[in-house]
């Protein structure tokens, strides 16, 4: 689902927050945009401006999870 003009959520909140600021003097592959997310959010989380980025992030994607479709579920199965 677009959001804010980009393919989704992640894609905008991940150059906003990680990408958005790096000032780049060449082309740029999604590979290495991939390492500089990598390094800032697994490796190195003291070279990104936000804290707490993993938890940040986390939050937002279990946010999007539709807990009473998985709640139906279970409770379909116990009901059998």
């Amino acid at each position: 689902m677009e959001y804010n003009g980009w393919t989704n959520y992640a894609t905008w909140r991940i150059n906003l927050e990680i990408i958005g600021d790096i000032e780049f003097e060449e082309t740029v592959t999604a590979a290495q945009l991939i390492e500089i997310v990598e390094d800032c959010v697994f490796r190195n989380p003291d070279t990104c401006d936000t804290p707490y980025l993993v938890e940040d992030y986390a939050r937002a994607f279990v946010s999007q999870v539709n807990f009473y479709e998985i709640a139906k579920s279970i409770n379909e199965e116990i009901d059998l």
